[in-house]
């Protein structure tokens, strides 16, 4: 039997990092030691957050924080010592290719901060490059056989963006494409990676807005092997991609509702405003912190509700 991680799991990411610095402090590459630590400090709030959101009765066992080591390497260590459950990024940032944030080294890295979760950020469309394609499995693969090896959780972070020809087919419309094609796309994606050997225990999902996709995308996930060995344990998540609020409930709910979704992973939305607030001095440390904590707790209560029993 594959493994899989089908326990309840509510994730605040804040991984971000160049698109993060430039957008909230306008901080470009390479960044200097002390906007490094500006950085830090910010996801630092972000983290305390988490952190309210426990004290006020958020579970612990069904949440986790998903930081990266660049900018939040204290961050992943108090974790750590705390026993919460703490997930780390293996990709370079910025990059459309997956390939390895530390290169060769990749494996060192995961063993120094013990995450709970590796995670991956992949952007894959089985109508783009073939050659991309192929070289980003191949370390995927790699990566994915190493984990199990050791026996670590491998969490898959799937983005199938739009080809041209695609969107081209649909008089550029990228709302009718979320809508009618990447759902098909992603269950190919996950099937493609299935078969090179690739193997998650918990997949990152686009949001849906079917539920028939939503159980689409789960059922791939957890297909048997072509030998027969089950993959029922394998988990699903609800990634916020950015969204405002009403979407993002929205999600949350079609995702609930859908056997073999577990959670959710909404980051930008729960964090970026009252971090841009606090950037612009319009309120203070205490007061974003609390904005994050009650943002991180409203998506749980809401998961929560929805799934009722499940």
């Amino acid at each position: 039997m594959i493994g899989g991680y089908d326990r309840p799991l509510y994730v605040l990411p804040f991984d971000h990092r160049h698109s993060y610095g430039a957008e909230v402090f306008g901080f470009h590459e390479p960044m200097t030691a002390e906007q490094i630590a500006v950085v830090a400090r910010s996801k630092q709030v972000i983290y305390d957050g988490y952190q309210q959101a426990l004290a006020q009765g958020v579970t612990q066992d069904r949440t986790a924080i998903l930081v990266d080591e660049e900018f939040g390497a204290d961050i992943l260590r108090d974790a750590h010592a705390k026993g919460y459950l703490t997930c780390m990024p293996t990709e370079k940032s910025g990059q459309l290719e997956y390939d390895f944030d530390y290169g060769e080294d990749f494996a060192a890295h995961i063993d120094a901060f013990d995450p709970t979760f590796t995670k991956v950020l992949v952007r894959y469309n089985p109508g783009g490059d073939a050659a991309i394609n192929a070289r980003q499995t191949a370390r995927l693969r790699r990566l994915s056989d190493y984990l199990a090896q050791h026996q670590r959780l491998f969490m898959f972070e799937l983005l199938v963006p739009a080809e041209k020809s695609q969107l081209a087919a649909l008089g550029g419309d990228k709302r009718a494409y979320d809508l009618r094609v990447r759902p098909g796309l992603m269950v190919d994606t996950i099937h493609a990676l299935q078969d090179a050997g690739v193997e998650p225990d918990v997949w990152k999902i686009e949001g849906l807005d079917s539920g028939d996709d939503c159980r689409r995308v789960a059922e791939a996930a957890r297909r048997p092997t072509p030998t027969g060995a089950s993959r029922e344990r394998v988990g699903c998540i609800i990634l916020g991609r950015g969204e405002d609020e009403r979407k993002v409930l929205e999600w949350l709910a079609i995702g609930a509702a859908t056997p073999g979704f577990i959670g959710f992973a909404v980051g930008r939305s729960t964090f970026l405003e009252p971090i841009m607030s606090l950037r612009a001095g319009k309120i203070t440390r205490d007061v974003a912190v609390g904005e994050i904590a009650a943002k991180f707790r409203e998506w749980v209560d809401v998961f929560e509700r929805a799934r009722g029993g499940r």
